[in-house]
């Protein structure tokens, strides 16, 4: 079982009580504790309603789409520029859950679910997300268009992840 994790902008959180899911696009059903493994943790390491193109080469990842969208990057996580002076300024709270009563919801993205309270063996703070981002192993690119990227990513044969899209910038 991985490490799991669940990134806040609020401190001292005691419990962790199940909740909707926040969108239907996971499939999951039920009330329930979201939590992230450690390998993808690093998608989280903005303000919650960031938007976010997040990527990395995948099984199936073709040598063309990683040359293209990677370069030489292992992992990449993208930005509006809108959002750098709030990506700035913010402090996250990283609370690092028990695994006992988490089941994988969508391995592949890395979420886990469980359908009972949780209590967080251990809370962190962390400031200054950009240095965040790029100590977790990530590329960080700030975009002026949010738009192009996220359409040709979810075209692609990588691995991604794209988070809080309709807070996006309206299209141009």
């Amino acid at each position: 079982m991985p490490r799991l994790f669940h990134v806040s902008e609020e401190a001292g959180i005691a419990r962790f009580d199940p909740r909707p899911p926040p969108s239907t696009d996971s499939g999951v059903t039920g009330d329930c504790v979201w939590a992230v493994d450690e390998d993808h943790l690093v998608n989280y390491l903005l303000p919650r309603d960031c938007p976010r193109v997040t990527y990395g080469r995948g099984p199936t990842t073709t040598d063309e789409d990683a040359a293209r969208f990677l370069g030489g990057a292992r992992r990449v996580v993208a930005f509006e520029a809108v959002w750098l002076e709030r990506v700035m300024a913010c402090p996250l709270r990283i609370y690092e859950f028990p695994t006992e009563d988490f089941e994988a919801a969508l391995p592949g993205a890395g979420y886990w679910i469980a359908r009972k309270p949780v209590i967080p063996n251990a809370e962190r703070g962390r400031g200054n997300l950009v240095a965040a981002l790029i100590e977790a192993g990530a590329e960080v690119r700030i975009l002026q268009d949010f738009w192009p990227l996220s359409d040709a990513v979810a075209a692609s044969s990588l691995e991604f992840s794209i988070i809080r899209k309709r807070n996006a910038q309206p299209r141009r």
